[in-house]
């Protein structure tokens, strides 16, 4: 069955073809939810959120972009407004240094990569994922979240240095345990 078929199926609710357009999706967009969200049951709650709010407006995708753009587009923001609900979004006053890593010793999995940033706090994660994994502008994200573009350049800034803060540590204590034979 054709993906135009699939969605025509949607838009009568035919739960035979909404389970297919699940399975066809629920990969992709479950790993998209795991970068917006701190862990896999946020994420799980997140895709559920998102199935939802696709089945709801199914009717209202117009054919103009790619249908999966178009259901990425609704689980971020069902992820963004999660937080939304539970926080004000705004930059955290920290001073975090500045720090050069030398990538070139450096060997993490994409899973542990994926940890740090679900270890991000929610605005800053929220900005990073925008910004670098999802390619929004600072414009687009400051209309998303509400907040300027000023504060998601802050927030972005700040995301990336807490990352390289986390890469440094996890390397230094890669190291040390290689070095002292642990």
């Amino acid at each position: 069955m054709s993906l135009d078929q699939i969605i025509k199926g949607c838009i009568r609710q035919n739960r035979k073809e909404q389970e297919q357009l699940y399975n066809l999706y629920k990969n992709t967009l479950f790993a998209l939810s795991l970068k917006y969200c701190r862990n896999t049951a946020e994420a799980e709650d997140n895709l559920h959120n998102a199935f939802i709010a696709i089945f709801t407006n199914i009717k209202r995708y117009n054919n103009s972009g790619s249908f999966e753009g178009w259901m990425k587009r609704i689980t971020i923001f069902k992820a963004i407004d999660s937080y939304k609900k539970s926080f004000q979004l705004a930059p955290i006053k920290d001073d975090i240094p500045d720090t050069e890593i030398a990538g070139d010793e450096m060997n993490f999995s994409l899973d542990e990569i994926l940890s740090f940033v679900q270890e991000l706090p929610n605005q800053y994660r929220l900005v990073f994922c925008l910004y670098e994994l999802d390619d929004y502008s600072h414009q687009e994200i400051a209309a998303m979240l509400s907040i300027s573009e000023g504060t998601s350049k802050s927030n972005l800034h700040r995301a990336k240095q807490i990352l390289k803060e986390k890469i440094k540590a996890k390397d230094n204590f890669h190291n040390y345990n290689t070095k002292h034979g642990k």
